[in-house]
């Protein structure tokens, strides 16, 4: 699809990823036991690919999630993404049922666990094995998250579980479980606990219940589990009694950037297809001019997730005492503009959104896998509840006033320190990334004779800031912290609070490519993606310029034809 020749590599891919990639093969390949023809069948099966498991297995997929300290190979959180989406541009479920969700079960673990809980979970992970996490229960819940686990104290010390869960992952493929238990009957932060069950109990029963079937990613394994008097010891604790709630915020960050820094290779592959779709038997290769601002739009917004997931994920090594409040918004805001490009896309592909064969058979599949991956509502709701509080004193004491961060925040690829998760926090006073977007915007003031694309970055950098100034003033005015949560008020503000810190990380990321001469370092992905979050915003912006849909609808077309990937890394795809 598209002419003009293939764009110039720019971030050196990391060769675990590209030798997935190929591994992986190609996914149009009616042939390909990893293809998207083979991945929907199993899906319609409702199970997990074994040739495809039996593949990531070989790999040592599982060795990602152990830090480099403890024989692993996780060191920053951007390569980690990187490495899986290989996988997750062909499957969700594949992605988070294989492994990624031993992470987020061990991050608890890696955060505040000992040195022999560490040891232990890292030896499962390297032998292959699973780590399943029983969470706590939240409001707003879905499957994944009703219902809980309780945690006595009996007489002679250690606990006692009782309880249960209505879906945990690959709960009948290990006996490693991370479990977030009521410790206490109060509610409040000191409410639960982190226990590591670290196999089959002493005493008590560990039972697997009845698959659950969900309406997406229906190849994971699923199941309910139940606990009934199991008793561990006083070494099962991690960190101290009562602070699971604290540990869920710090090591969440992980998750809440590294779930939509892998979903949307997704949704590249959506945008694939609707190009393909939008350029099959058409003259020269160029789509109907009906569909030229929905590819290009979707493009841009996928660059725009793309921007605001890696520096969160960049932000945890780098700047872990900021990275708090931007990890929860961007869990808060990329998974529903990934929805939206989604219905976008489904316009363009028409009835072959429905075609269930190798060519665009993974379609629906990504349609329907996408709300169970980010948690759909119950995700947003916990995201609410870091945002919300915060918003008062980010008015009154951040906000134009905080400096700007580190320029390698926004350099994607660039070397990182190791990931620390011990120095995860919960807290953070500051906003980097509204300084950024506010130093931005000067900097762009400041260049005349620039050219109107530069003109019409710098308007919509102005205009944004001014979004920003009105946030403080209604912010300032919410009430104190704790007694907003729910409000609506307060949730319109969070949303708009997002979409400008989505507008501040692209904004830096365009500013970061300086030196380059690449497709980033040109405004117009820039000024298309802050003219459709001016819009998602309802503020005045000025149309388009033409010049700037003909870019960004010219590089994504370009990189369909040679086969590259439609995100910040422009990398060489198998397929």
């Amino acid at each position: 699809a598209g002419e003009g020749p293939a764009p110039p590599r720019r971030t050196r891919e990391p060769e675990r990823a590209t030798r997935l990639e190929t591994a992986l093969g190609d996914p149009f390949d009616p042939g390909n036991p990893h293809g998207h023809l083979a991945l929907v069948r199993a899906d319609d099966s409702r199970e997990a690919p074994r040739a495809t498991e039996a593949l990531l297995a070989e790999h040592g997929l599982s060795a990602e999630f152990v830090p480099h300290d403890l024989g692993g190979r996780l060191t920053d959180l951007e390569e980690l993404a990187r490495v899986l989406r290989p996988l997750f541009r062909r499957d969700l479920a594949l992605g988070y049922g294989f492994g990624i969700t031993s992470l987020f079960a061990a991050s608890s673990v890696w955060t505040a666990g000992d040195t022999h809980q560490r040891a232990a979970l890292a030896e499962v992970l390297l032998g292959g094995g699973r780590v399943a996490i029983v969470h706590r229960e939240v409001a707003h819940a879905n499957a994944l998250l009703r219902s809980e686990v309780r945690a006595e104290r009996p007489p002679g010390g250690g606990f006692l579980l009782n309880g249960s869960k209505d879906a945990v992952m690959n709960a009948d493929r290990t006996d490693t479980f991370v479990v977030h238990a009521r410790t206490r009957a109060e509610g409040g932060s000191g409410s639960h606990s982190v226990l590591l069950l670290p196999g089959p109990p002493a005493s008590g029963e560990v039972r697997r219940l009845a698959r659950a079937e969900l309406p997406g990613m229906r190849g994971a394994r699923i199941r309910g589990l139940r606990l009934a008097d199991v008793r561990l010891p006083d070494s099962a604790l991690v960190g101290s009694l009562g602070e699971g709630v604290a540990l869920a915020l710090r090591s969440f960050q992980i998750s809440h950037c590294l779930i939509p820094g892998t979903v949307l290779a997704g949704v590249d592959s959506a945008l694939r297809l609707a190009v393909r779709a939008a350029t099959e038997n058409r003259s020269g290769g160029r789509p109907a001019r009906r569909w030229h601002k929905a590819l290009s739009g979707v493009f841009a917004d996928l660059l725009a997730c793309d921007a605001m997931a890696v520096t969160g994920l960049r932000a945890l090594s780098l700047v872990p005492q900021h990275a708090y409040l931007l990890a929860a918004a961007v869990k808060y805001t990329v998974p529903d503009l990934l929805r939206e490009d989604l219905e976008e896309l489904a316009a363009v592909l028409g009835a072959r959104g429905y075609d269930r064969g190798p060519l665009y058979g993974g379609f629906q599949k990504l349609a329907r896998d996408l709300p169970v991956a980010g948690l759909g509502h119950s995700g947003t709701a916990v995201c609410q509840a870091v945002l919300i509080p915060r918003l008062p004193a980010l008015a009154r004491t951040a906000w134009f006033r905080t400096a700007e961060p580190p320029a390698e925040l926004f350099r994607q690829g660039a070397p990182l320190p190791p990931l620390d998760h011990r120095g995860l926090t919960h807290s953070g006073t500051d906003d980097p990334l509204a300084a950024t977007l506010v130093g931005a915007a000067e900097r762009l003031a400041g260049r005349t004779g620039a050219g109107p694309l530069h003109a019409a970055l710098a308007g919509l950098a102005r205009t944004l800031v001014e979004e920003l100034r009105v946030l403080r003033v209604r912010c300032a005015a919410l009430p104190a912290a704790g007694s907003t949560v729910l409000d609506p008020l307060a949730c319109a503000l969070a949303d708009r609070y997002a979409l400008v810190l989505c507008a501040a990380a692209c904004l830096g990321v365009w500013e970061g490519q300086a030196d380059d001469d690449g497709f980033l370092a040109d405004p117009a992905w820039a000024v298309l993606v802050l003219s459709r979050i001016g819009r998602r915003l309802g503020v005045a912006v000025p149309k388009t310029p033409a010049e700037a849909d003909r870019a960004v609808l010219a590089e994504v077309l370009g990189r369909c034809r040679h086969g590259r990937s439609l995100d910040l890394y422009d990398t060489p795809l198998a397929g």
